[in-house]
């Protein structure tokens, strides 16, 4: 059998973008003190699992992966839980999986080592007796922690960067757990996140997607208005190297004027805007405790498409949710026909014990939410795809991630180079790819013309300068 590799960890990141950043903190933490990553579970030292606690199925996956890894754990490795389940249910994560060595609450993120050097006895301390089975419990509390000043606090995949802006949640979702799990928002300071995005431009990175659980509230509990805008103006002037700058995670009914003029003016700012809507009936969207003035969201995407050229707007919908009947979706749905969004994400209501909505239950039975899930996407399908269509014959400029060969329909590779990227259109992971003829260079941002479209994807040609 392989030995065990001293000083070594393999992570595992679930969950959204904003975790794939916690992930690549802790790395950092743990590369700083000597650790080596390696991708072969079998061989590290250290098992980390930074899992996700948003709904239901995502804990369902937390749980199965911790499960496996301590299944599979041989003699001489330590298995760490981390991220949004531990936060909220480490005594049940726990329970549930035994041979958990350590547990860290995603506040704590940055006591990773002093986690790792306690499972060692490196501390000066013996190893201390298990707790529910588990020898190191790190209080899950949403105390506000202090940010290493050595940690970058960004996720860097290829020639693109996710930057964390602020964390935690203010606003009063009555469906969500985020602020039971990250607490109150705060923000990061303005002048460390322009420090951190020269650092990403230095390393090479061509696109910064700014993330946090709601990016237009950044800088409120520092005082600032209109934050995001002031951060994008900053950003902008000081940081030019970098070409494409993405928003992701904009709450309706704080996209001001301001952060519209700064997205219409400044070319590095993507004409692109991520704004979870959630509904489009007004009964449903106060029963969320969600902004429920539609009126607002006609007027303000109507004048966002009108004053920024080209602009693709994603959104996510929750169908199924307490007190949503036939008519209340089929409110929903002729919204979504009518407005004709670029991207769309569709989940069924998830019960949450603990937030606002635990007193509505979850009266929809699963069927029906699964009925209404597929005829929105069906009806969103058919809008990507005519949106996706009229891009035939026009040049967009593609930021390449890979390289592959491609199949022919027997399903043998047929020889033709294909690359893969991205339009402006597409924020990484969550939407489509651009399937380009011929071989581009990885990491740098050409012109393709669009020659064939599908719902998601598109397929186009190098175009010649």
């Amino acid at each position: 059998m392989t030995a065990i590799r001293p000083n070594t960890y393999h992570l595992i990141s679930l969950g959204c973008a904003k975790n794939t950043v916690d992930s690549a903190s802790m790395a950092q933490l743990l590369d700083q003190e000597g650790y080596l990553e390696i991708k072969e579970p079998h061989r590290a030292e250290i098992l980390l699992v930074n899992t996700c606690g948003f709904i239901e199925p995502a804990r369902q996956e937390s749980i199965r992966t911790l499960r496996e890894l301590a299944k599979r754990k041989r003699k001489g490795q330590w298995l760490i839980a981390a991220g949004c389940l531990t936060q909220r249910y480490g005594e049940e994560v726990a329970q549930q999986v035994p041979g958990l060595d350590g547990i860290l609450g995603t506040r704590h993120w940055m006591e990773i080592v002093q986690l790792v050097r306690q499972l060692r006895g490196q501390d000066g301390r013996p190893a201390p007796p298990p707790r529910q089975g588990v020898a190191a419990l790190y209080a899950p509390s949403v105390a506000v922690q202090a940010e290493p000043p050595n940690v970058l606090r960004a996720a860097v995949q290829g020639a693109s960067a996710y930057l964390k802006i602020a964390d935690g949640c203010r606003r009063p979702c009555a469906f969500c757990a985020i602020p039971l799990i990250k607490g109150i928002a705060i923000s990061r300071p303005l002048p460390l996140l322009v420090e951190e995005a020269r650092r990403l431009a230095r390393q090479g990175v061509k696109e910064l997607v700014l993330i946090a659980q709601d990016t237009t509230d950044y800088g409120s509990d520092l005082g600032m208005k209109d934050g995001l805008a002031h951060l994008l103006a900053a950003l902008t002037e000081q940081v030019p190297e970098i070409p494409w700058m993405r928003l992701l995670y904009a709450y309706p009914g704080a996209v001001s004027d301001r952060l519209i003029e700064i997205m219409a003016t400044r070319a590095q700012v993507l004409p692109y805007l991520d704004m979870p809507l959630q509904h489009a009936h007004p009964a449903v969207l106060r029963a969320m405790r969600r902004p429920a003035n539609i009126d607002w969201v006609y007027r303000t995407l109507e004048k966002m498409r009108r004053q920024i050229p080209g602009l693709t707007l994603r959104t996510t919908f929750i169908v199924g949710y307490p007190g949503e009947g036939e008519a209340e979706f089929q409110t929903l749905l002729d919204f979504v026909k009518e407005m004709r969004f670029d991207h769309v994400g569709v989940f069924p209501f998830s019960f949450e014990r603990g937030t606002a909505s635990e007193t509505l239950g979850d009266p929809v039975p699963a069927e029906v939410k699964q009925e209404r899930w597929e005829r929105l996407m069906a009806a969103q399908q058919q809008i990507s795809l005519q949106i996706h269509q009229s891009l035939i014959g026009k040049r967009l400029e593609v930021l390449i991630e890979g390289q592959g060969v491609a199949q022919a329909q027997n399903g043998r590779q047929g020889g033709q180079i294909l690359s893969v990227g991205r339009t402006y259109r597409d924020a990484p992971e969550i939407d489509g790819l651009t399937f380009i003829e011929g071989e581009a260079p990885i990491g740098e941002i050409i012109p393709v013309r669009i020659v064939g479209a599908m719902p998601y994807d598109l397929h186009g040609v190098i175009e010649n300068p």
